[in-house]
């Protein structure tokens, strides 16, 4: 069994349009809503053994914050150009190199590819992950390697503005 959590990062500010867009830091929302996001895996739980970003600062910062509230050595999260506005190939890739010792990850990235990633992987129909919205997918498989086309169960899709944890 693995378990795969998808976050896409929270709110970015628009404030400095000479940034390059990786560079975008968050805004204030965002700033909280990434803790909240964390208590509320922390409150279920969640440990991912590993942790694996998109490099573009907002979600570096994004995932900096839940580690904190998850109890997850910040220095631990590995940082994966991949993940930066990736495909779905590039970040089932990335998926994939997961030794098959690790049996949770959670990784780190951007819209529209985080929304088709959770999509294909479940079969599901979301029309769009929200900023530091939180999917999570069960597999029953051996090795990262076997992830691939709706052969994941969407378990659970939390959001900032969900009033309730969604478990499906």
């Amino acid at each position: 069994m693995k378990k795969l959590f998808v976050v896409r990062h929270a709110k970015s500010s628009w404030s400095r349009p000479e940034l390059d867009d990786i560079d975008r830091p968050l805004n204030k929302r965002g700033k909280r809503n990434a803790p909240e996001m964390g208590r509320r895996l922390a409150d279920r739980g969640v440990k991912p053994e590993v942790m694996i970003s998109s490099p573009a600062k907002r979600a570096r910062s994004t995932a900096s914050r839940i580690a904190n509230e998850i109890s997850f050595p910040k220095e631990g999260i590995r940082i994966e150009p991949r993940l930066y506005h990736g495909s779905i190939e590039s970040m089932l890739s990335v998926i994939r190199e997961t030794g098959a010792d690790k049996s949770s990850l959670m990784i780190f990235g951007h819209n529209p590819g985080i929304t088709d990633l959770v999509n294909y992987l479940t079969g599901s129909d979301i029309y769009n992950i929200p900023t530091c919205g939180i999917a999570e997918i069960d597999f029953d498989i051996s090795t990262w390697e076997g992830i691939g086309d709706a052969n994941g169960k969407l378990v659970s899709f939390d959001f900032p503005k969900n009033v309730y944890t969604n478990q499906v």
